[in-house]
């Protein structure tokens, strides 16, 4: 890795200047809780530079630089997102994510040296909610960070939605399928709350993107492949979809039952 650590227009000399997130809020946290990233990454250079933006964009910044000193990081302050590199010495990104989730609930940004769309859908078929490729913009990395921790926030509708058994409680940030609890992840959460309260209606995946991630552009994979895992715990068959079905041509449509079918509508609350 070279002096830019892995970032276009991210050189250790930028992180002298005054950073300032274009159009960004604020990161709101009070002095009691304030908002903590975890940086999991061996290369020194990339770590610096990243926790270098994020300290300055007014987070708490955790380090580590393998996956045991990540585990052990996330034990003693649990942090509310997590930058984690795949390609880590010994226990690899995919398997610290693993472990992650299986203590709690914590978003995710994978960070991956290679443009490889495996690598990409493995990182978010194992839970991440986003991915960053090298090289990369520190700049863009912040705001990707901050997406992701605005999605995660407080919703603004608490209502209940409900439709074909299913119910997603955006306060509580609870899914069930006819009773029993979903596991999902951030964005399944959301992608399944959208289309609860959008029945019938299409969307392509870029609306997807812009509605579900608010970006205006990134790799429509990402849309792919999380639908497929929402399908995977939402359907009876996934397989055979009923429920999100392939819109050719379009995208995707959420269908809560065969028309003429009165369990097809959606209540809120």
């Amino acid at each position: 890795m070279d002096s830019e650590a892995g970032a276009a227009g991210g050189t250790l000399d930028d992180m002298q200047q005054p950073y300032e997130s274009p159009g960004a809020a604020p990161v709101e946290s009070g002095p009691a809780h304030p908002t903590r990233v975890l940086v999991v990454d061996d290369d020194p250079t990339v770590a610096e530079v990243v926790s270098g933006y994020l300290d300055r964009a007014g987070y708490v910044v955790d380090r580590a630089e393998d996956g045991p000193g990540a585990l052990a990081r996330a034990a003693a302050h649990w942090p509310d997102l997590v930058v984690l590199d795949l390609m880590l010495p010994g226990m690899d990104g995919l398997e610290v994510c693993r472990r992650l989730r299986g203590h709690g609930p914590v978003p995710v940004i994978m960070l991956t040296a290679r443009g490889d769309e495996d690598d990409r859908i493995l990182g978010l078929e194992v839970g991440a909610d986003d991915y960053v490729t090298k090289p990369f913009s520190p700049r863009e990395l912040v705001l990707r960070v901050e997406s992701v921790l605005r999605r995660s926030g407080p919703p603004t509708v608490t209502r209940p939605l409900r439709s074909a058994g299913l119910t997603a409680d955006p306060a509580a940030r609870r899914a069930t399928k006819n009773g029993t609890e979903l596991a999902l992840t951030l964005r399944e959460f959301d992608l399944l709350a959208f289309f609860l309260r959008h029945p019938g209606r299409a969307f392509s995946r870029e609306d997807l993107m812009r509605e579900v991630w608010g970006w205006d552009f990134g790799d429509l994979s990402t849309v792919t492949v999380h639908v497929r895992r929402l399908r995977g715990k939402v359907e009876d068959d996934p397989a055979r979809p009923r429920l999100i079905q392939t819109v050719w041509g379009v995208g995707y449509r959420f269908e809560p039952a065969p028309a003429g079918s009165a369990a097809g509508s959606v209540e809120e609350g």
